[in-house]
Order: structure tokens, then sequence, then C-alpha cells
């Protein structure tokens, strides 16, 4: 390696991960807070715009992570968009034990990310999954949250913010694939 690479090879790399879902408490405020600072945060605040930021080693590479917390109520439609300049992967939030938050996913989020971020990684993800045994009735399987997200051409993950189960994965393969977007528009351009 010349100087020069060696340089860019230990830069710190810069990604930018806005979190989006159904509205309030399905698990996304948790999931951001229980990831950046390794707690299970003790009181449920209502979110509008959040933001968070963390430091980490995806395949040997350091990356600086900008971590958006959107709110999903519909009095924040018009405000919503702000937060996506320079997002480089969307995280599409739903709880496992709300088959609305699904729903909404469909109806509501998948058309927005279209319209605004057409060109951006977006991954599906499970919150709640500490809930699945609880409530096996009700809850979302992993089957079926896989099937949807195979329809929908993203990955899925799921997570547990109280156990902290899936977070490093999630947020690791969350950058793995704001990196293949980024280079499949490169070559694009080329």
């Amino acid at each position: 390696l010349s100087r020069r690479n060696a340089r860019l090879t230990t830069s710190v790399r810069s990604c930018y991960i806005c979190v989006s879902g159904h509205h309030s408490g399905v698990g996304k405020t948790c999931l951001l807070i229980s990831y950046t600072t390794n707690a299970f945060p003790g009181e449920y605040v209502p979110t509008v715009f959040d933001n968070y930021t963390a430091n980490i080693m995806v395949d040997g590479k350091p990356y600086g992570l900008g971590l958006w917390d959107t709110a999903g109520q519909e009095d924040y439609d018009r405000l919503r968009p702000l937060s996506y300049p320079q997002t480089d992967v969307v995280l599409l939030c739903f709880s496992i034990n709300d088959r609305s938050s699904l729903e909404n996913i469909e109806k509501q989020w998948i058309p927005e990310i279209k319209h605004h971020l057409p060109n951006v990684a977006k991954v599906l993800v499970g919150c709640k999954t500490d809930l699945r045994d609880s409530s096996k009735d009700t809850c979302i399987t992993k089957e079926e949250a896989e099937s949807f997200a195979s329809d929908h051409r993203m990955p899925y993950y799921e997570t547990s913010s109280l156990t902290q189960k899936g977070l490093k994965s999630c947020f690791d393969n969350a950058v793995r694939e704001s990196c293949r977007t980024t280079e499949r528009k490169w070559f694009q351009k080329r």
C-alpha cells in the first residue's frame, strides 16, 4: 500500500442511519438508546426528532454513525423529510407484537422512502423480540417478517432493546448495506 492508500483505509467513514417506523411505542427510540448506551432506557419519552452518534468497527474498518430517530405521527409528515438528506440507510422498525406496525411499514413508510430516498438501502427491523415468548399467539413470526422483507427486497433483522439481542448485528449489517448501495451508485455513475 502506498502511504496515501494506507491513510484512506484507516480514516473513519461516516454512515447516516435514519430510523423510521409506525407511530409511538414500536421501539425505535429504545433501539437507539440501548444500542448507543448499552442500557435499556428507564422511562418512555415520545420522540419528535432526536439524533445519536456511535463509533463502531465493522469488518475491521472504523465508522462514525449518525443516527436519526424520526417521529412517526402524521403531525410530523412535513418535517420528517428534513432528516433525510445524507441518509445512507433507513431502518424500518416495527414491533413484533403489533401487526398494525408492520402493515404501516407497507402503507406509509415504503412509499415515503421510495419517494424521498429512492436509492438508499432499506433494512426491516423487528423490535421487542423478548416479548415473543410471553405472547406467542399474537406475535409476528420470524418467517412472516422474513417473507415481508423478501417481497420488498430488503434484509430483515430481529432485535431486543431490553436484552440487547441482535442490536450489534443489526447496526453492523445496516452499515454493510449502506456500503453495498454506495458502491452500486458509484459504479452506475461510471
